[in-house]
């Protein structure tokens, strides 16, 4: 994936720690070869077409129908938790490890809340998804991670922070899923495909 011989050596120490993670967890019983694994099926990269990097956030309600909300420490806006997704997590593990290293708070996936073209939304100048998931919130305490977010906290939807970013794509979304309403998963709509032209 890269020339780069730091970047190559730094990427196997990710997976070497990723593999390690998942042994203490008891989903793997060798971490070493996890790693060899892992190397054999990214191989030299994956040849072909350029495709969106893939980030993934988390809608968190709590009990009281607040939404957890970070500051992020690269903007300054306020915005859901997300983050790029990682190698060997499902996209909804990513979700929940997110929040929990964001945050501090730990909580459990609902369900898909929304999937988000980045370019297309505004939010970013590289082809990315995002992957909206709703979350409950089932325990832990507010603790935001200092290098990643600038403050975290719970809101309600008449006393939101600001600036906020790109609350007209996900507000509605979030607060009605919160709320025991949610829609149906929203994505970017289809644009006019060329054979009809």
């Amino acid at each position: 994936f890269t020339e780069s011989t730091y970047e190559r050596e730094r990427f196997e120490e990710v997976l070497a720690v990723a593999a390690d993670i998942r042994h203490h967890a008891g989903l793997d019983v060798d971490p070493q070869a996890k790693v060899r694994e892992w190397l054999r099926d990214v191989g030299d990269g994956v040849p072909g077409y350029v495709t969106p990097k893939v980030a993934v956030g988390a809608v968190v309600g709590n009990e009281a129908g607040e939404i957890l909300l970070i500051k992020r420490s690269d903007s300054g806006v306020w915005l859901y938790p997300t983050g790029w997704a990682d190698v060997g997590y499902s996209a909804a593990e990513v979700a929940v490890k997110e929040v929990a290293e964001e945050t501090g708070i730990h909580c459990e996936v609902v369900g898909l809340l929304a999937v988000l073209d980045g370019i297309r939304q505004g939010f970013t100048r590289i082809p990315l998804y995002s992957l909206v998931f709703h979350c409950r919130a089932i325990g832990g305490a507010l603790d935001p991670h200092p290098l990643e977010t600038d403050g975290a906290g719970w809101f309600t939807r008449d006393a939101l922070p600001s600036p906020l970013a790109g609350y007209e794509q996900w507000g509605d979304l979030a607060f009605d899923a919160i709320g025991g309403s949610p829609q149906a998963v929203w994505f970017d709509e289809p644009r006019d495909p060329p054979w009809r032209g």
